[in-house]
């Protein structure tokens, strides 16, 4: 794949696209469905980029929103057929949260907020091993070494020289007290944690237990932006068999408020990296 195509973007544009058209038309997803003989969920998922779409797709909605310009109809196809090239992550197989990685390799910023684990970004390979094991525990070993193997990819993002992936995460004391693995794991994973936050493009905060209630207690989520304007920002929240993205203007401001009220809440950078490295202490033997 070419290192400036990402197909799940890709899709995604051409999804708003599509949905653009189909509202200067003044159609309803409904209405379209019932032109093209297809399930009004087709068009919907064409349209939020959750589904990969061909160029015949393409060619039949642009039919039904009678597009003369050919150059528009030519732009759109193109887009077609880059979404349907595979990104790197596809070389490990069937990975349930594809759509995610797409996404957050094409991000400038993520803001992530996880009540339970360090988040991936940040896992050490054998924390990464431990925790796929511990909370998956019917997964068979070559699972888990794609797993892990995709997992240390993604971290490229954030330890690349060059444009890397400006990362804010708020982390529960949680985190720090679940031994993951064992103490001597826990003691590399924590270290870890304090070297990646002394990166400029990395920020790590820590809500502590005497906070109380606080706004992060409904769960974790992340919240991506991405350097094109053109592209809303996302909400990803991770599920068990199925995972939420929120595109929605109102949903994802929202989600930024409280992560706003999270990071006012939480230790500074660094109380919080003080913090951490006094836990890290106690795993030393």
């Amino acid at each position: 794949m070419a290192s400036n195509v990402n197909p799940t973007v890709r899709r995604r544009r051409l999804g708003q696209e599509l949905r653009r058209l189909r509202e200067l038309k003044n159609m309803t997803a409904e209405e379209v469905a019932e032109r093209l003989l297809v399930s009004q969920s087709k068009i919907s998922r064409l349209e939020n980029g959750r589904r990969s779409i061909s160029q015949r797709d393409v060619r039949d909605l642009c039919g039904v929103y009678e597009v003369e310009d050919h150059r528009i109809v030519d732009s759109l196809m193109q887009m077609a057929k880059d979404s349907r090239q595979q990104g790197w992550w596809h070389t490990f197989g069937d990975i349930p949260y594809s759509v995610y990685i797409g996404l957050e390799t094409d991000a400038a910023s993520l803001r992530v907020y996880d009540p339970q684990v360090v988040p991936g970004l940040l896992q050490t390979r054998t924390y990464a091993e431990a925790l796929v094991t511990g909370a998956l525990p019917e997964t068979a070993p070559s699972d888990i070494d794609k797993r892990v193997q995709v997992r240390m990819r993604r971290q490229d993002r954030v330890t690349s020289q060059e444009n890397p992936l400006r990362l804010w995460t708020v982390l529960d004391e949680a985190t720090r007290r679940r031994v993951v693995g064992n103490k001597k794991l826990m003691r590399e994973q924590l270290d870890r944690i304090v070297e990646m936050s002394h990166l400029p493009h990395i920020t790590v905060q820590v809500i502590p237990f005497s906070l109380g209630a606080h706004p992060g207690l409904n769960g974790q989520y992340a919240i991506l932006e991405f350097p094109d304007a053109s592209d809303s920002s996302v909400v990803y929240i991770e599920g068990v068999t199925s995972d939420l993205y929120l595109e929605k203007a109102n949903d994802v401001e929202k989600y930024s408020v409280m992560y706003e009220h999270l990071r006012a809440q939480a230790m500074n950078v660094d109380q919080s990296r003080e913090f951490i490295l006094d836990i890290a202490k106690g795993y030393a033997h």
